[in-house]
């Protein structure tokens, strides 16, 4: 082999080298920053709880609910607000307190109005806001606490588009949850309630499941049917690990007022929460009176 052939076969070779490593580079670097991800997530020990409010209502929904919680826990959680806009852009205000691994992170809606076609594009706009937040803090669990249509919200995003295996959801609490919207009868079930039960398969089952319901006389919060809150045992009984009901009377149990309601607040440190003291009480069902504050 003459000189000019063994240099241009050492060109080649060179060449070839350098391409299969220019292909092999990013594979690994993807694969490295991968793996340093997953390692994150796994490791970390935040826990936050992912609050939706309902329609017509802000991310500042909740701000009375986290003062009174932050109240009683000694101001142990911070406060995260995200609003999802139309354009799926989400604009944040507040901030996660370094070492607080329960925070409390709302998320609202640019178009927050009612409606099933709406609940609909609230749950996509919902993923992208989730998926946000766990790229961005690397959490591995949360708790999620949805109001009125904030439930509904809720069981549209863990039916279409929670598929997850790095991530878990521990606790779903949803209060005056209309299920079946404004119908007073179990035996008519709404489009969305249909869907909801056809898709009920899809929804997770390694979570306990809370459904509240406020009532001023045993049939209404004064706008969401007390059987149309019940409705959610189609959809999460035998599906979730453990369903249980519970309902709120007296003081403070209109729809409007359930978020600062004082019998919720105390239920959500109850069965949502980390416990600041060992209290393992098993969860209770049926009606609970709510006292006067």
């Amino acid at each position: 082999m003459s000189a000019t052939v063994k240099k241009w076969s050492l060109i080649c070779l060179l060449v070839g080298v350098i391409g299969v490593g220019a292909l092999l580079w990013p594979a690994a670097k993807w694969t490295h920053q991968n793996v340093t991800t997953l390692a994150k997530r796994h490791d970390s020990r935040m826990s936050p709880v992912i609050f939706i409010p309902g329609s017509s209502a802000t991310q500042n929904r909740f701000d009375q609910l986290v003062t009174k919680l932050n109240t009683k826990r000694g101001n142990r959680h911070s406060l995260l607000k995200l609003t999802v806009h139309t354009d799926n852009k989400i604009s944040y205000s507040g901030s996660i307190r370094s070492g607080d691994n329960e925070p409390f992170i709302v998320v609202g809606f640019e178009n927050n109005k009612d409606g099933y076609s709406n609940i609909k594009k609230q749950a996509k706009w919902f993923s992208i806001a989730f998926n946000a937040l766990a790229k961005r803090y690397q959490f591995n669990n949360f708790k999620a606490i949805g109001h009125s249509n904030g439930g509904l919200i809720y069981t549209a995003f863990l039916e279409n588009y929670f598929d997850r295996d790095d991530i878990t959801v521990k606790k779903l609490m949803t209060i005056g949850s209309p299920y079946n919207f404004s119908e007073t009868s179990l035996a008519h079930k709404s489009q969305m309630l249909t869907d909801f039960i056809k898709n009920r398969e899809k929804i997770p089952t390694n979570f306990a499941m809370y459904s509240i319901a406020g009532t001023e006389n045993y049939e209404n919060d004064g706008i969401v049917p007390a059987r149309s809150v019940e409705a959610g045992k189609y959809i999460y009984q035998g599906q979730a690990k453990s369903y249980t009901e519970i309902t709120v009377t007296g003081d403070n149990a209109q729809h409007s007022d359930l978020p600062q309601n004082q019998q919720i607040i105390s239920l959500i440190e109850q069965y949502v929460l980390t416990k600041t003291t060992n209290r393992n009480q098993p969860p209770r069902t049926g009606t609970q009176n709510n006292e006067s504050e």
